[in-house]
C-alpha cells in the first residue's frame, strides 16, 4: 500500500467552486478540511468561452498569466484577482473571474504563503518560494541569454514536472512544458500541437537535484532581460503523481494507480495534436467523471463521459482521442483528494472516506 507523508491534502492543494456575483470584492472561501492560503490559483470560467487566467503570490495579487495563450504576456488588471487570503482569494468584477450568476472553478496550490528568499544555488539568482512537504515551488527570474546556466528550485528533490512561462514578450511567447517521463519533445501548455524540438534543442530545460538547466539561450527560458516564471512538482507518495500511460481506444480504459483518490488530472496526448484536459473531483463529483475543461482552450465545459476517479487512481472510460487513443502515450499530473492510507504505523492504517 501507499505510504504518505500528508495525511491531508487539502493543506497544500484544493479545488473550489464559485458563483460569480459580478462585484468588487468578491471573496471566495475553501471548503478542505484544512485552511489553505493559495499561492497558485488557476481559475476558469466553467460557464463561458474566457481565458484560463493564472495567478501567484510572488508576481503578486492583480498581476495574471493565460494558460490559453491570450494575451502572451503577464497582463496587470486590478479587476480580476486582487488578493490572497488565510483560506481563498478576492476577486473584483473582470469576467474572466466573476461574471454575475457564472460558475467558475479555481485550482490552488500553496507554496509559501507569498514568502520569497533569494536562491543562489544556480548560476543565475532567482527568487523563490518552496513548499517541501508538498513539492511544489515558484521561481521567478531575469534572463541572461546563456545556454546550459542552472537556476536553484528549492525543492528537496528533481522536479519532474515543471512550467515556464515569459512574462515580458522577449520572443518567447509559448509555455514550455517539461517533463521528465516524456523527452521526445517539448510540449506547450498553451498549445495542442505534438510536442516539438525548438531547432533541435529538447528538451530546453532539464531538471537536477537542486537546479533547473537551461540547455539553451531561446527566448522562451532565457532571453536576455526577460522576465520568467516557473512552476516546479516534485512527486510526493500519497499526495501527487507525474507519468504516463498508453491508450487502449477502448471504452473499459487503462487504469492509472496513483496511491490516492485524486482531486485533479491534467493530461495531455503526447502522440498527436491533442488537448491539455483537466478534471476534478468538483465539478460534477461523481463517476463517470465527466467535466472536463482545456487548459490550451478558452472552451466552458465538456461534459462527454471520460474518466472515473477511484480511490486509487483513475480510469478511463472513453474512446477519445484526447484521453485513450489506441497506442497513444499520454503525460499525466495528478493529486490527491485523499491519501489511500494514512502516514500512522508506517502507512498500514487504511483512511476513512472524508
Amino acid at each position: 500500500m501507499a505510504y504518505t507523508t500528508i495525511d491531508d491534502p487539502s493543506a497544500h492543494f484544493q479545488t473550489t467552486l464559485y458563483t460569480g456575483n459580478g462585484s468588487a470584492n468578491h471573496a471566495i472561501t475553501n471548503g478542505g478540511h484544512s485552511d489553505l492560503q493559495p499561492d497558485l490559483v488557476w481559475i476558469k470560467n466553467r460557464d463561458a468561452t474566457d481565458a484560463n487566467v493564472l495567478f501567484d503570490s510572488t508576481r503578486g495579487a492583480t498581476k495574471y498569466l493565460s494558460s490559453d495563450h491570450y494575451p502572451p504576456g503577464e497582463i496587470t488588471d486590478a479587476d480580476t484577482l486582487d488578493s490572497f487570503t488565510s483560506d481563498g482569494f478576492q476577486v473584483d468584477a473582470d469576467v474572466k473571474v466573476n461574471t454575475d450568476t457564472e460558475a467558475y472553478v479555481a485550482w490552488q496550490w500553496k507554496a509559501n504563503g507569498g514568502t520569497t528568499s533569494s536562491n543562489t544555488t544556480g548560476d543565475i539568482t532567482a527568487t523563490v518560494q518552496a513548499n517541501t512537504t508538498a513539492g511544489f515551488s515558484i521561481i521567478t527570474y531575469t534572463g541572461n541569454d546563456t545556454a546550459d546556466d542552472t537556476i536553484g528550485h528549492g525543492l528537496s528533490a528533481a522536479p519532474q514536472v515543471y512550467w515556464c512561462k515569459a512574462r515580458t514578450y522577449n520572443g518567447g511567447v509559448n509555455w514550455i512544458s517539461e517533463w521528465s517521463v516524456f523527452t521526445a519533445g517539448t510540449p506547450n501548455l498553451n498549445l495542442s500541437r505534438v510536442p516539438v524540438t525548438y531547432g533541435g534543442d529538447s528538451p530546453l530545460m532539464t531538471s537536477q537535484a537542486t537546479t533547473i538547466t537551461h540547455t539553451t539561450a531561446r527566448g522562451e527560458t532565457n532571453d536576455d532581460q526577460g522576465t520568467y516564471v516557473i512552476y516546479c512538482w516534485t512527486p510526493i507518495q500519497g499526495f501527487s503523481k507525474f507519468g504516463s500511460y498508453t491508450g487502449n481506444g477502448n471504452v473499459d480504459g487503462p487504469f492509472i494507480y496513483t496511491g490516492f483518490k485524486p482531486a485533479f488530472v491534467l493530461g495531455k496526448s503526447a502522440t498527436g495534436d491533442k488537448n491539455w484536459w483537466i478534471h476534478d473531483n468538483k465539478r460534477n463529483g461523481f463517476n463517470p467523471n465527466n467535466y472536463a475543461l482545456f487548459a490550451n482552450l478558452n472552451n466552458a465545459t465538456d461534459a462527454n463521459v471520460r474518466l472515473d476517479l477511484l480511490s486509487n487512481g483513475f480510469k478511463f472510460r472513453d474512446t477519445s482521442t484526447h484521453w485513450n487513443e489506441a497506442s497513444s502515450t499520454v503525460i499525466y499530473m495528478a493529486f490527491a483528494h485523499q491519501p489511500f492510507v494514512t502516514s500512522e504505523d508506517g502507512g498500514s492504517i487504511p483512511c476513512t472516506a472524508r
